[in-house]
């Protein structure tokens, strides 16, 4: 049977947020086009990287305003910096939790468990978050990588993580719904559960995560066994 990890690190979009509500506002200004989200999110998760990968840092929020930039001018529609910005944060900042989500923390936090947000999005974003979703109560720590100035999956980030908890590496779990952050994790000497929120498929050439559950009810009855 395994052991309970330390700390347990929760990605927080799409993972604990339901992003269905950013489709209408992201669409809004690219012509009503639903489509293009994933496009936008994907490009926005690849200029991260980019930043992170040349050594440099940007709020999440900037890369996703230069993005959405990005996809509506490749698809010949004109989208000024001020309202991409402006586009990019209200979306962001007011989601729902996913329904089982907060009976979920609530489980985990009576059996004692440590329970960190960590997110590539800024320190202030991911308050405003937790503050609309009503998740603030449930955790411990809300940990954003501006401290590390790296994004995940980059291995300084759960490095920095881990450090800011004060727990070993391999005494902390990341649990998210993207094959990319749990790769990033393991590789980075994390354990690792993986939701697999509709449209979220694991990485085929990584590590297969010691929990892998449909949503984080699942994953909760997996970790109370411990």
């Amino acid at each position: 049977m395994p052991v309970k990890s330390q700390v347990l690190f929760f990605d927080v979009n799409e993972t604990l947020l339901d992003l269905t509500a950013m489709k209408s506002k992201i669409a809004d200004v690219l012509d009503g086009n639903e489509n293009l989200l994933s496009l936008w999110f994907t490009t926005m998760l690849q200029y991260s990287l980019v930043t992170s990968a040349s050594g440099q840092y940007r709020p999440f929020g900037q890369i996703g305003a230069a993005t959405l930039q990005m996809v509506a001018a490749n698809n010949q529609i004109t989208l000024s910096e001020e309202k991409a910005r402006e586009t990019v944060l209200s979306a962001l900042r007011k989601l729902p939790a996913h329904p089982e989500v907060k009976r979920s923390l609530e489980r985990l936090k009576d059996a004692n468990f440590t329970l960190a947000a960590f997110t590539n999005g800024s320190q202030e974003g991911v308050t405003q978050q937790f503050e609309y979703a009503g998740l603030t109560p449930y955790f411990d720590t809300i940990l954003s990588v501006e401290g590390a100035k790296k994004f995940k999956p980059f291995q300084e980030a759960y490095q920095y993580a881990s450090q800011q908890m004060k727990v070993n590496l391999n005494e902390s779990m990341m649990i998210a719904a993207h094959g990319w952050d749990v790769a990033g994790a393991q590789w980075a000497g994390w354990r690792a559960a993986f939701i697999k929120r509709p449209g979220q498929q694991l990485y085929p050439l990584a590590p297969t995560p010691e929990i892998v559950a449909t949503d984080l009810e699942q994953v909760t009855d997996r970790l109370l066994q411990y």
